[in-house]
């Protein structure tokens, strides 16, 4: 089924692209969601009047990821948790721990644009997390890892 996206679908494409999708897809998920519109020659003429709206928010949308690329690469994020013996931490900084961290800073990112390698960080030591921006662009994330001892009673 041939359909027009009203809105960015992730895995899929960008506000007004046209798409070809199966029936099922189209039908129960995207059209009933408002997320794209069927391929007739009304909505095509509707797409035509909004090709520079779109332009325009697609160009914002790539001036944002560039300052928030800017943004990280600038922060070296320091995070402390309790360690065990030879470094190993009690627990894990996950992609979670470092969103909750960046939203303290001001940051805005969404968790599943953060890349942790192996999904979890497990030892003390300093790592680079991959931040995946709008249009394919990343950026580096310097994560410093500190461990807290933890006193014995």
């Amino acid at each position: 089924m041939k359909i027009i996206l009203s809105q960015d679908v992730a895995n899929l494409g960008e506000e007004g692209d046209v798409k070809v999708v199966a029936d099922g897809y189209a039908r129960n998920f995207l059209i009933p969601k408002g997320m794209a519109v069927l391929c007739t020659k009304a909505n095509i003429n509707n797409l035509e009047q909004k090709k520079a709206a779109i332009a325009k928010r697609k160009d914002e949308k790539k001036k944002a990821a560039q300052g928030l690329k800017e943004r990280l690469a600038g922060e070296n994020l320091e995070i402390s948790m309790p360690v065990g013996e030879k470094g190993k931490l009690f627990g894990a900084v996950t992609a979670q721990t470092i969103m909750d961290e960046l939203n303290q800073l001001g940051i805005a990112v969404e968790k599943r644009k953060i890349e942790v390698p192996e999904h979890a960080i497990k030892e003390v030591g300093s790592y680079v997390i991959k931040v995946k921006l709008y249009g394919g662009e990343s950026a580096d994330l310097k994560v410093d890892v500190k461990g807290i001892e933890k006193e014995e009673a």
